[in-house]
């Protein structure tokens, strides 16, 4: 009878010893993959960024606030015939319509006919809802989206959320204060790319649920830049 105790504890302990074992691999193989896919984040958003495949077509233009940089190229754009009206998302109530106007580097009419402002987004989901709204008032299929490099994966991955049926196309521009070269190097940039990286997360897990599960079919479709060099656009 003592013998058939030990004997079970022994395989108790075995069996323990196993869970755990298998518990560290797959954390550790979680850990690796989370370090790998930032690296691949990381690296894809800080490389020298090419014009959009092709605005042709496009009925507006976003501008997902944070940067002065993203506001007066969202006005380029703009003022390049890209799009008929141009929504600045997420606009700070304290920030008055004088003050965009100036930051635009518009003419007075050219903003006053075709600029709209948003105030109610506090974040990116906000972003996206205030979005959709206002494509849908203008019944705008074909957007250009205006926002930081680190910020364009997250800000084009709520959008095809909230916008299923929209085509997508991307405006990157570059923080004025990140490294050309070197990302890896500067304490800073790292910590703002891990911090977009880990909100980035959630939303691409979203995203690719709503995508295999089927959900507001059909999909909408983000172009990416192409291989063709540009001038540098620098956010503010």
């Amino acid at each position: 009878m003592q013998a058939d105790q030990v004997i079970g504890h022994g395989g108790g302990t075995s069996m323990l010893r196993r869970i755990g074992r298998s518990i560290v691999i797959v954390a550790a193989c979680a850990a690796c993959a989370l370090v790998f896919g930032f690296m691949l984040f990381a690296t894809s958003v800080m490389r020298e960024q090419a014009p959009a495949p092709s605005t042709a077509g496009a009925d507006g233009i976003v501008v997902l606030t944070g940067a002065a940089a993203r506001i007066s190229a969202g006005a380029e754009l703009l003022k390049q015939g890209h799009g008929k009206r141009l929504l600045i998302s997420g606009v700070n109530r304290i920030t008055t319509k004088h003050d965009i106007e100036r930051l635009s580097g518009l003419d007075h009419k050219s903003f006053t006919c075709c600029v709209d402002l948003g105030y109610e987004a506090l974040d990116t989901v906000g972003n996206a809802d205030e979005t959709r709204t206002w494509a849908n008032a203008n019944n705008y299929h074909k957007l250009i989206i205006v926002t930081s490099s680190y910020h364009m994966p997250r800000a084009l991955a709520e959008l095809a959320l909230a916008m299923p049926n929209a085509e997508l196309i991307a405006h990157t521009v570059t923080p004025k204060d990140f490294p050309e070269s070197g990302w890896w190097l500067s304490v800073r940039t790292t910590r703002y790319l891990l911090s977009e990286y880990l909100k980035y997360l959630p939303a691409a897990a979203r995203l690719a649920t709503q995508r295999v599960m089927g959900w507001g079919q059909p999909h909408s479709v983000a172009l990416q830049p192409t291989d063709v060099q540009f001038p540098d656009r620098r956010d503010g």
